[in-house]
């Protein structure tokens, strides 16, 4: 881990001294002022843990403050038009998740280019999507549920924290490979898909495993695992196929010097 946080911050200081800023800002030591974080998603899902894991870190290292702001909606599309919106002064960083290359293809139009428009800072992190569901489901494994799914076509719901999410994308990966017939409900962030499947509103959902874990190891929700495999959170689970990477940037400006 202390590997990874040096890496990133070499990353993050390379990447700032060779920022496209504009004659005033040249003049002054960067950064001057305090920088924003911009999220798509809303407080409390694994993006905003994550972010706000790492900003006042990166704000010790940087010695100025790095201000977390959520900016949820279609996807993550208006946290990153929002950067794209901001001056290229290299104080607006975005978090950029797995959605974002997924929207290309979901999407007709957008007012953007990510290729384009954002340029890459650094590699943030990597980690799975877990299906989690709510205790009082019958099914003890992935195979139940597949059986328990196919006995009960159209009545069991899974959940995405987004609409077109790569939450999203894996669930309907996963019932066309199970070939049941799950009813879809998307929420607008995972802390609020996960109460609801703790109160038994959803009984399936797939959450990235930072926002899910403190509930897994209180046992508030379950997971699923082959078996015979060691379940030290005395939950169950299959392990997860599908994986989500994220990455941080900044809007383009002129050439790095």
């Amino acid at each position: 881990m202390k590997a990874h946080r040096r890496q990133f911050v070499r990353l993050a200081g390379a990447t700032a001294a060779l920022l496209a800023l504009s004659p005033r800002a040249r003049a002054q030591a960067y950064p001057a002022r305090p920088l924003r974080w911009v999220v798509g998603f809303p407080a409390g899902g694994g993006a905003d843990i994550v972010s706000r894991i790492m900003a006042p870190w990166l704000s010790e290292r940087l010695g100025q403050p790095v201000v977390v702001e959520n900016k949820p909606g279609a996807s993550s599309n208006i946290s990153i038009q929002a950067v794209v919106n901001s001056p290229p002064d290299g104080y607006t960083l975005l978090f950029v998740p797995a959605s974002a290359a997924v929207n290309v293809t979901l999407f007709e139009t957008l007012p953007f280019n990510l290729l384009r428009d954002i340029a890459p800072v650094s590699g943030l992190i990597d980690f799975p999507l877990v299906m989690v569901a709510n205790p009082s489901l019958p099914a003890k494994t992935i195979p139940d549920l597949v059986a328990h799914a196919k006995a009960n076509p159209g009545k069991i719901s899974i959940a995405s924290f987004v609409t077109g999410s790569t939450s999203h994308v894996a669930g309907e990966l996963f019932k066309m490979m199970t070939g049941v017939n799950m009813i879809h409900v998307p929420y607008r962030g995972g802390a609020a898909m996960v109460a609801d499947l703790m109160g038994g509103q959803v009984q399936v959902g797939l959450d990235v495993l930072t926002g899910s874990l403190a509930h897994i190891h209180r046992a508030r929700c379950a997971r699923w695992r082959s078996p015979g495999r060691p379940d030290p959170t005395r939950c169950r689970m299959s392990p997860p196929s599908a994986r989500r990477w994220r990455d941080m940037r900044r809007i383009r400006g002129a050439a790095s010097a």
